[in-house]
């Protein structure tokens, strides 16, 4: 009985069911990161033994079946966000994240995260696990590609318990942030993410109405504002 009792607890507390320690994650971003986005990768250089120890972190408790869809959400966003920030640290100071290149693969190509067993992109967290895995549009205003024009990094951990709120407290950010979008009745200039995901986002104004306080007309008039991918510092 004593064995059985001792092999729940590992399991559980320590083991196959364990999930990562994203209030590690948490503290780093609260220090690192404004509350308007700034990203100081110095500062996350300096903190790298915390920063490589919370992604080891995510390498050891990945998702499993027993896991809420919350949970695998959250995880796979934190992990975007925080294997950007140690690509970029790792580097910094650099203009831009377009600057880096592995072997001919840009940053988002480029295969170096080990997690379950296989090496992923960036992009394969982005479109495979993420977009596909839960076809959700908010998710593109949670994770952040380290430049200017992207939507700002949030500066808290995302869990299963804050998972929603915060999943469209930043897209509503995003939409009423003018430095990005700008949504008016008659014309909206919004960023080209809208354009780069379309098949994400579908009716674009009846999605930009569902979280903007500026109510667009379904006849406006939709331009792109130009990319900024200066680093995001």
């Amino acid at each position: 009985m004593k064995k059985i009792l001792l092999l729940t607890t590992l399991l559980i507390g320590g083991g196959l069911f364990a999930q990562p320690n994203h209030d590690a994650w948490s503290a780093l971003l609260k220090k690192h990161v404004s509350s308007s986005g700034k990203v100081n990768y110095k500062g996350f250089k300096q903190d790298k033994e915390k920063l490589n120890a919370y992604l080891t972190d995510l390498k050891e408790h990945t998702p499993t079946s027993s896991w809420s869809a919350k949970d695998k959400k959250a995880y796979w966003i934190n992990a975007y966000n925080a294997f950007t920030i140690k690509l970029v640290s790792d580097k910094y100071p650099i203009g831009s994240i377009r600057d880096l290149s592995f072997n001919g693969k840009s940053a988002w190509d480029h295969q170096w995260i080990e997690i379950g067993g296989k090496k992923l992109s960036l992009n394969d967290i982005e479109n495979t696990k993420l977009r596909k895995g839960f076809h959700d549009p908010r998710i593109h205003f949670v994770i952040n590609c380290a430049s200017f024009s992207c939507p700002i990094l949030p500066n808290k951990a995302i869990t299963s318990s804050n998972i929603d709120q915060m999943l469209n407290q930043y897209t509503k950010k995003f939409l009423s942030d003018t430095k990005r979008n700008k949504v008016a009745a008659d014309e909206v200039q919004v960023s080209e993410l809208f354009k780069w995901y379309s098949e994400d986002f579908g009716d674009l104004i009846k999605f930009i109405n569902k979280y903007s306080s500026t109510k667009v007309n379904s006849n406006a008039k939709i331009s792109y504002m130009t990319y900024k991918w200066n680093i995001n510092d």
